[in-house]
């Protein structure tokens, strides 16, 4: 990948027909194991109107250290935490909340409990479901989540939504391919920044992923390395994974 500088991604906005530009951002946070400061910094650069979380603190104070996050990355928490077994959604104080649900999926014994942290967001007119995601690590049961996905997605009531997260799958496992083939894959639609999302010296694989529903406009959608105000440092020393951050268009809805 290179470190040069990106060209930019649009910036978040209200269009004149009502429409909204949305910034997304998918990051597994291992649990805030790291460097917390530098994970705050990933997360203040990419300057997101909502974050996906994975593997957001779920055990012993969780909710403190949930506060501390979004409070230092100049956000609000929506939704999740322990409550959908690690998945979170924070927002920007742009986001006006119309609803939130956290969900706990089917456990196969043996491992982990896996969860889905929902929303509808609205900016301005333009509504927007959110669904943040961390998908289980042995296949089969990781192709029933996602089948799990794609009806909690719909049964959020809005025609425009997104679904973000760790997929533990590769662009062409049977779970990623089953989500691409419903939902508009970011990068594949339209690729920005880097692709994989391993950090440097773990093999290259791309298991982090932004869908949007068909009618959401993508903007771009990719690794922000070389992003103003993202360092490489910061990336490297802020979790396991490198994040995922997307631009879409979302349409006015009808009064």
């Amino acid at each position: 990948m290179s470190s040069s500088v990106l060209p930019d991604l649009p910036a978040s906005r209200t269009e004149p027909d009502g429409s909204a530009v949305v910034r997304v951002l998918s990051y597994n946070v291992r649990s805030m194991r790291d460097d917390r400061a530098a994970l705050a910094r990933v997360i203040r650069g990419c300057a997101p109107d909502v974050v996906c979380v994975q593997e957001a603190p779920r055990f012993f104070r969780w909710r403190k250290h949930a506060a501390w996050l979004a409070h230092e990355s100049a956000l609000v928490r929506v939704t999740g935490g322990a409550t959908a077994a690690g998945s979170m959604i924070l927002a920007s104080l742009r986001a006006h909340v119309q609803g939130a649900e956290d969900v706990l999926l089917p456990r196969t014994p043996g491992l982990h409990q896996r969860g889905f942290a929902t929303a509808v967001l609205r900016f301005g007119t333009a509504r927007l479901g959110v669904l943040s995601c961390h998908l289980s690590m042995r296949a089969d049961e990781r192709f029933a989540q996602g089948g799990l996905l794609l009806e909690r997605l719909a049964d959020l009531g809005v025609p425009h939504a997104i679904a973000a997260g760790d997929l533990n799958d590769r662009p062409g496992g049977r779970t990623f391919r089953r989500l691409a083939a419903e939902l508009q894959d970011g990068w594949s639609v339209q690729p920005w920044g880097g692709e994989h999302t391993t950090r440097p010296g773990d093999p290259p694989q791309r298991i982090d992923a932004i869908f949007a529903t068909r009618g959401t406009e993508m903007l771009g959608c990719g690794v922000p390395r070389g992003l103003p105000g993202v360092t490489e440092s910061d990336l490297r020393a802020a979790t396991d994974h490198l994040p995922v951050l997307a631009a879409v268009r979302v349409p006015a809805t009808p009064a």
